[in-house]
């Protein structure tokens, strides 16, 4: 209900409204007048002044839906942040269907095309050659070459510009977590591409090579796959990889 203050009228005063802002009481008289949410007529005298309330009830107002500041995403932010990161990624020489991060704070999204497939771990990736053999197993040795790029599209590391591949043996927490894991079902000769999640990549701080966390990207390709024993000769021990 709304609370009025009302004294005894000399004619009756049927109102109706028609808008949140101003309310027109349209009265008994033909000629009437809008002012500030009250109807006056010349024709009608009120003996005391009407005084409403401030409080106004769902019974005589329209209900006003409640506005609460929820951060929603401008479509036109993320089409910039997106132009944005693939002028970068042109600048920097990014390889062909290279993904596109579209970064805002501390969230990302990934645009990747449909040939891509995201694991159950929220790893990425995409076989550009399958490869043929087994896959690799805890405690074999993995040799293989590899690109990395971060969210740029620029080179971070390179086993071709060094010259030589990459050897380590599966199981021994030797490689980032999501490399890793994207190598484990590989097959000697294939080819692929990772996309490596923040919370899979390497770790972040001031005596890492990584000052940030972002997604990385690798290039890989699986040369070969060996069988490792531990060697013992007196007191000296290893492990030979063949």
């Amino acid at each position: 209900m709304v609370p009025l203050s009302l004294t005894h009228f000399t004619a009756p005063l049927p109102c109706a409204i028609h808008g949140a802002k101003q309310l027109i009481l349209q009265c008994t008289n033909h000629e009437q007048h809008i002012l500030q949410g009250s109807c006056i007529s010349e024709k009608i005298t009120l003996r005391r002044t009407l005084v409403l309330s401030a409080f106004v009830s769902t019974c005589v107002f329209p209900t006003l839906s409640s506005y609460a500041k929820t951060k929603t995403k401008n479509p036109y932010d993320e089409k910039r942040l997106l132009q944005q990161n693939k002028r970068i990624q042109q600048e920097n020489n990014a390889p062909e269907d290279f993904p596109n991060f579209i970064r805002e704070g501390f969230e990302v999204k990934v645009v990747a095309p449909d040939n891509y497939t995201k694991s159950d771990s929220g790893l990425i990736y995409r076989d550009f050659e399958v490869g043929k053999g087994d896959c690799p197993k805890d405690g074999q040795q993995v040799t293989f070459h590899y690109v990395g790029y971060n969210e740029s599209g620029r080179r971070i590391d390179s086993t071709y510009l060094q010259g030589s591949p990459a050897r380590i043996r599966m199981g021994t927490k030797a490689l980032v977590p999501g490399f890793e894991e994207g190598i484990r079902d590989m097959r000697p000769g294939g080819k692929r591409r990772i996309i490596i999640p923040p919370e899979l990549g390497p770790p972040v701080g001031p005596s890492t090579f990584f000052s940030s966390k972002q997604f990385e990207v690798f290039d890989v390709e699986l040369l070969s796959i060996q069988n490792c024993e531990r060697r013992t000769i007196a007191f000296y021990s290893d492990v030979v990889c063949n």
